[in-house]
Parts: structure tokens; sequence; C-alpha cells
């Protein structure tokens, strides 16, 4: 949990759209607060630091040979395109996380860096979804669970705004689906 205090920035955006995106952040950590669902969502947190992800790659190439292997390499080449395209962007718009901008949240557990925008979690859990889907399309109900419950994470956490985890699901799937484009399948099978 988070002992620091909020920073109080006037120069958050203002309007309607931006208090619903508040509110919603408000409801979500507060629901957070509950010991079972802070563990369950801070469990999910852990394992979208890239430890269910790398473990997924890890099986594909053990399971599937050649075929795991080339989809595990292409979805770590387009994991790094996400890491890097993230920490620009948050470098960029240097957005403060809700819990140090909104009175009432707290985080639930330590972020890994110091900005809210976008959400890396949901960035990555949305790109390596869409490529390992393109490659094994019957992991479609663990990975969309998953993916889904990261988004949801970042919110409850205190870590994001829901506006983040919106824009890190828009930037993941065209990473993703930019992924495929560039490196189709048939490209790799050859």
């Amino acid at each position: 949990m988070n002992t620091l205090p909020p920073l109080h920035t006037p120069n958050l955006p203002a309007g309607p759209r931006f208090a619903i995106d508040r509110r919603i952040c408000v409801a979500a950590n507060h629901w957070g607060a509950r010991r079972a669902v802070g563990v369950f969502f801070g469990i999910i947190s852990r394992l979208g630091d890239g430890v269910f992800w790398y473990a997924l790659m890890l099986a594909l190439a053990l399971i599937d040979g050649r075929r795991g292997l080339l989809a595990a390499v292409q979805m770590a080449v387009t994991g790094l395109t996400a890491l890097l395209l993230y920490r620009l962007l948050k470098r960029w718009t240097r957005r403060p996380r809700p819990f140090r901008a909104c009175p009432g949240v707290i985080a639930h557990v330590p972020p890994l860096d110091e900005f809210s925008f976008p959400s890396g979690h949901t960035l990555q859990a949305v790109s390596f979804t869409i490529v390992a889907l393109a490659w094994y399309p019957l992991l479609a109900p663990l990975l969309l669970t998953f993916t889904t419950l990261i988004g949801a994470s970042r919110v409850i956490l205190g870590l994001h705004y829901p506006s983040d985890v919106l824009a890190a699901t828009v930037i993941g799937s065209a990473l993703g689906a930019l992924s495929l484009w560039l490196m189709p399948m048939a490209h790799w099978m050859h």
C-alpha cells in the first residue's frame, strides 16, 4: 500500500469526461480495498508484469516445436516494441498516477514506474494476446479473460485511470495487428 500523500496537481484535465474517469477510478479502487479483491488483483497484476507471458512463450516453444518458437519470437518482438512505445508515451504525457492525484485513491501495490498514461500492463497484454491468438486461437478463453483482468487490475489497484487502460487497449490492438501485418505467419512457416 502506498503511504505517500497524493499530489494535488492543478493541471489535471477538467470536464465531465475526466470527472467520470476519476469517479470510476475512485469507485474501483475502493472496491479493491477489500482484502480478497486486492489480493486477487494484486496476483493478476504481478503475473501481468511478464511472468505469465514469458511462461506462455516458453510453453509454446517447448510444446509446439518450431511453430511454437516462431510464435514466441513474434510475441517477444511485439512485446519489446510495446515496452519501448509505452515508455516513450509515459515520458511524453507525464500523467500522474491516480493515487498521486486523486483524493481517496490508494495504491494497493507499488507502481513499476512514475507515470500513468498509458497502462503498460494492458498494452503488453493486448498486443501479446492478439499475436498469440493468431497462432493459437484455442487459447482465446484463457488469454481474453486474463487480459481483461489485467486491465481491470490496473484501475482497481489505483495505478491507472480507466482512460489509461482504454488507450492502452487501442494502442496494443494496433501494435498487435501491425505485428501480424509486418510478420505474417505464412512468412514464418516457410
